[in-house]
């Protein structure tokens, strides 16, 4: 019952945010820019807490871990394949993202960074509440997903 009640939150946030961007612009592009957008902005204020538990920036609260563990869990249900579509990198929208065109080329690895993300975010749920020592291991891992796409698939800020 909890996962289902999470998957309809998560959901319902999804279509907060993708519904505003949708109707605010005609080009399924830029709707599909905004929307991955959202989904990356969910990711964080789920994952940011749980690294600040492990870094000891925030005091560790398993039931708050194991929830917020769990919604990253219950986002990986959903199928956002329409925010990835061709032709949305920075390349053709620079002032909208920071996503490099070779997510979408031939020899792209973004499948298995995809892989290496669920699986850590699949860790994590089952370990997050089970103390900090726990949550400590899977959160380095889930950075180190998170980390390893942003990397190769996303343009660095300038400094």
């Amino acid at each position: 019952m909890r996962k289902i009640g999470a998957l309809l939150g998560v959901s319902l946030v999804s279509l907060i945010i993708a519904l505003p961007a949708s109707a605010a612009d005609n080009d399924p592009k830029k709707a599909a820019i905004k929307a991955r957008q959202g989904e990356m902005s969910i990711r964080a204020f789920n994952a940011g807490p749980l690294f600040a538990m492990a870094k000891g920036d925030m005091p560790y609260d398993s039931a708050l871990a194991e929830k917020l563990a769990n919604n990253l869990k219950v986002m990986l249900s959903l199928d956002n394949g329409r925010a990835w579509m061709k032709g949305t990198s920075n390349e053709e929208y620079a002032e909208d993202t920071k996503a490099l065109p070779k997510i979408w080329e031939a020899d792209s690895k973004i499948g298995d960074a995809g892989k290496k993300y669920k699986e850590a975010v699949t860790a994590l749920a089952d370990e997050a509440g089970k103390g900090l020592d726990a949550l400590k291991g899977k959160a380095k891992d889930l950075g180190d997903a998170c980390k390893g796409c942003h990397d190769d698939y996303r343009k660095k800020d300038k400094k």
